[in-house]
């Protein structure tokens, strides 16, 4: 375990890299921490620690979120303050953790000072918004948003079903909807940018406007398997190099734009997988954003008709399942210039960005207004070990938040 330094930014930063080693990590000398795994068990654990150290009561809701209140002094619609504590294989450590152990921090900090502002404040650990064990996302935040209904009926890669998963730590799937909030003030997400443009402006921290719409799917092509040596060409039907051709057709596609859409196959899997075998499956994943749902839909349509036109030719069978449907999220423009306004207040020069990724504020949505700050990271990498935040840079954002919260509090008393 790293030595926590003095409360503050620092501290987050070297508690983000304290859970990206055993126990919380499912993966030796690399980080993953899936949803309801061991490693994942270990990190609620721990942040519930440091959450009562802050000066919180915690509690665990019905779809396993870890949730830390710190009473205000009247009663009232509570700020929501939260990330996601899940990560991508072999990911980094910031993605996620960092905002919630910032929210642990604002607290800590209110508390040090014997300040308790107007309204509660709970800080919210999302056990899964990456939906890197279970094919779909962001499930605990919609259960928290009201919008999970139903909940998926769906097996990890290992074939654990999700109602297994639960009921190994004492949760249930229809139970999770007895996780939705109670209306709620406003929800505040700070996270790492996951990109380039705040290292380029020479900022540690950025204002963000809203979050890009995406669609997600998965592609299951059938075609026959063959031997490698004993078929000829025209006669094959080779479901990877199918996939292939439409992976290169949906990226073509996404660079004719010229816009801010992106489309994006992050997984591949092929069958049976033998060196002398044609490939007779392949299924891969097909993750579509853009800016706003009219070009992240057109752009679908029009990838999808060029998969199926691909599979027609090569006289492959497609099968297309989607799995994730997010609307664009505007944040909230009068929360957004709080958050503008703290910033300026620490010196730091406002810059309003939109995120291609998505977040649990883009859920969030469905039950408050919402405002996110983004973080740089270093050369913009995120999904990968290499991801890097600055010390001096997270108590900016600390800072920031505070800032955040003293505004608000104008604005409810």
């Amino acid at each position: 375990m790293v030595s926590d330094p003095a409360p503050g930014g620092a501290r987050a930063v070297a508690r983000c890299t304290a859970l990206a080693v055993a126990p919380y990590s499912d993966m030796d000398g690399r980080l993953y921490r899936g949803w309801l795994t061991p490693a994942w068990r270990a990190a609620t654990e721990r942040l519930a620690e440091w959450m009562a150290e802050a000066g919180m009561t915690v509690s665990t809701d019905a779809a396993t979120n870890i949730i830390g209140r710190y009473e205000g002094t009247q009663d009232g619609p509570a700020l929501i303050i939260g990330s996601h504590i899940d990560s991508v294989r072999d990911g980094g450590c910031y993605d996620g953790p960092l905002g919630v152990l910032l929210g642990i921090e604002t607290v800590a900090a209110l508390h040090a000072g014997g300040r308790r502002p107007p309204f509660p404040i709970e800080v919210i650990a999302f056990g899964d918004e990456e939906g890197s064990r279970f094919p779909a996302a962001m499930l605990t935040s919609r259960a928290v948003a009201g919008t999970l209904d139903p909940v998926p009926d769906m097996a990890d890669a290992a074939g654990v079903t999700l109602a297994d998963a639960l009921e190994a730590v004492g949760a249930t799937p229809d139970g999770m909807a007895e996780a939705r909030h109670a209306p709620a003030l406003a929800y505040l997400e700070t996270h790492i940018e996951q990109g380039p443009a705040l290292e380029a402006q020479g900022l540690p921290v950025g204002i963000v406007t809203g979050i890009a719409a995406q669609l997600r799917y998965v592609v299951t092509l059938t075609g026959t398997a063959g031997h490698a040596g004993t078929t000829t060409m025209p006669l094959r039907r080779d479901a990877l190099a199918g996939a292939a051709e439409m992976m290169l057709a949906a990226e073509r596609i996404a660079r004719d734009d010229a816009s801010d859409l992106v489309a994006t196959v992050g997984r591949i899997e092929v069958a049976p997988g033998a060196p002398n075998v044609i490939p007779g499956r392949a299924v891969f994943t097909l993750d579509i954003r853009a800016g706003s749902d009219a070009r992240r839909d057109a752009a679908a349509a029009s990838i999808l008709a060029g998969l199926r036109a691909i599979a027609d030719r090569r006289g492959l069978a497609i099968a297309i399942e989607q799995t994730n449907d997010l609307a664009a999220s505007p944040c909230d423009p009068a929360l957004t210039d709080l958050l503008e306004a703290a910033v300026a207040e620490q010196g730091i020069a406002p810059f309003r960005l939109v995120s291609g990724a998505g977040h649990d504020a883009m859920v969030m949505a469905a039950l408050c207004p919402t405002a996110m700050l983004f973080v740089r990271c270093k050369g913009g990498i995120s999904h990968n070990p290499a991801e890097h935040v600055e010390a001096a840079d997270s108590d900016a954002a600390l800072a920031v938040m505070l800032g955040f919260i003293e505004r608000l509090e104008g604005r409810v008393s």
